[in-house]
C-alpha cells in the first residue's frame, strides 16, 4: 500500500482529539473551523498535515472521497 494511499485511509478515520469538536471525523469538521486554523496555523505533526489536506478537500468540495474511503475501509 502506497503512503499517500494509507494517509488517506487514516485521515478518513481520524477524530479531532480535543475542542469544541472532539470526537468527530476530521473530515467532518465545519469549514469555518478549519478556515480558523488555517488563518491560525495548523497544529504540528501528522494531525496538522490531516487538517490542511482536510482544508484543501473542503475547499474544492471533495470531502465525500474521504467519506467513501472510510467505508470501504
Amino acid at each position: 500500500m502506497t503512503q499517500d494511499k494509507q494517509f488517506l485511509i487514516e485521515l478518513s478515520k481520524m477524530k479531532m482529539p480535543f475542542g469544541k469538536y472532539k470526537g468527530r471525523f476530521l473530515i467532518d469538521l465545519p469549514e469555518h473551523y478549519i478556515v480558523w486554523y488555517k488563518n491560525k496555523g495548523f497544529p504540528n505533526g501528522k494531525l496538522g498535515k490531516q487538517m490542511e489536506l482536510v482544508y484543501e478537500l473542503q475547499l474544492n468540495g471533495l470531502e465525500d472521497i474521504v467519506r467513501e474511503i472510510r467505508i470501504r475501509f
